[in-house]
């Protein structure tokens, strides 16, 4: 929505929330911090400000149930939730009769009155690679959704154990499509922030109309596209409607994750982009896995062919095991392991899973 910070005045006011976490909540490492926050500054400079606190972040959408909004504010036992106005009002009656010791709305005119008497300098790091960066939940379509414990060694080390994929660089311009209570998130706003590059966070409206997020990716020339095949598929028909080629000349990458990749449904697309730019490539991976553990850049003569994930990250290891945890012979029939650098700490409250 046209509002822009550079890197100096994101800091500073990360910074300032960050002081303002510490001084009033006694924040320590793996605090957990539970945000409910819609898609603008606020969301990105809530991220930043609980990590530089020292705390780990558990994203929260708004539309949320109630009853999941409590589970989640009863699973973390988190003593402070940042959220909009709007929704602080919702927050105070679910919380009622709780031992909870404050809800912030970050972006009321109380609060940033608040946070311009705080310091804009960097808070001293209470954080090493081991402590948590976030706990995003799961589904829940197995039972109650749960809390995957996630580090910052394991997100740094996503983007080290990658680069020589994609060289990312601060031309890059990256755009947050997914909610943030997503993982693929941390690929989206971490891919733009570590390499020094602009990251666009388009509204709420703005995702949900693809014709309109179209229009803003060319408008803000937006060179790595991250996407869900479902939603790809009808970014093609969008594209191919406009007939006007080459529109997205300075797209260099389009990167799938989140749900199985049908080949075949890319055909329309390698038909109408007739070069090898941008580069499509197909990631797989889990919350637990730090949302990705593999990578298969896709080539025309694929289409026709059996999708399939590609190869491990370098610091990962991949096994095909049999029910009783046998290694299988090539060509073997089994579930998929993953082991190696990029695994979670575990699950919140749950040790035995």
């Amino acid at each position: 929505e046209e509002k822009r910070l550079t890197y100096r005045e994101l800091n500073e006011r990360a910074n300032q929330l960050a002081h303002y976490l510490i001084e009033r909540y006694n924040i320590k490492a793996d605090t957990l911090i539970v945000l409910c926050l819609d898609r603008n500054e606020h969301m990105l400079i809530a991220i930043l400000a609980v990590l530089k606190a020292g705390g780990a972040y558990v994203p929260m959408d708004s539309h949320y149930p109630d009853e999941r909004i409590k589970y989640i504010l009863e699973d973390t036992a988190s003593k402070v939730v940042l959220t909009n106005e709007v929704y602080k009002g919702r927050l105070e009656s679910l919380t009622s009769g709780v031992d909870f010791r404050g809800i912030v709305a970050i972006d009321s005119e109380e609060t940033q009155e608040e946070l311009k008497a705080q310091s804009i300098k960097n808070p001293a790091i209470l954080t090493n690679n081991n402590n948590l960066a976030y706990v995003i939940y799961t589904s829940g379509t197995t039972g109650n959704p749960k809390g995957v414990l996630q580090l910052h060694s394991n997100v740094m080390r996503l983007f080290t154990a990658t680069d020589s994929w994609y060289n990312f660089d601060s031309s890059d311009i990256w755009i947050l499509f997914h909610s943030y209570v997503f993982d693929f998130t941390i690929w989206e706003i971490w891919g733009a922030l570590i390499y020094g590059g602009k990251l666009v966070i388009p509204s709420y409206e703005q995702i949900r109309d693809l014709n309109i997020f179209y229009e803003l990716c060319k408008q803000e020339q937006i060179t790595v596209l991250n996407q869900t095949p479902s939603v790809f598929y009808q970014f093609i028909d969008i594209t191919i409607n406009k007939n006007k080629k080459n529109e997205l000349i300075d797209l260099r990458y389009i990167i799938f994750g989140g749900e199985a990749l049908n080949l075949s449904q890319l055909k329309p697309w390698f038909n109408y982009y007739d070069y090898n730019k941008p580069k499509l490539i197909n990631m797989y991976g889990i919350t637990e896995t730090t949302v990705h553990a593999t990578y298969k850049a896709i080539d025309i003569k694929d289409l026709d062919g059996i999708t399939h994930i590609g190869k491990i990250i370098p610091d990962l290891k991949a096994y095909v095991l049999s029910s009783d945890l046998v290694p299988l012979p090539i060509g073997g029939i089994g579930e998929l392991y993953i082991g190696g650098v990029g695994l979670a700490r575990g699950y919140l409250n749950l040790p035995a899973l």
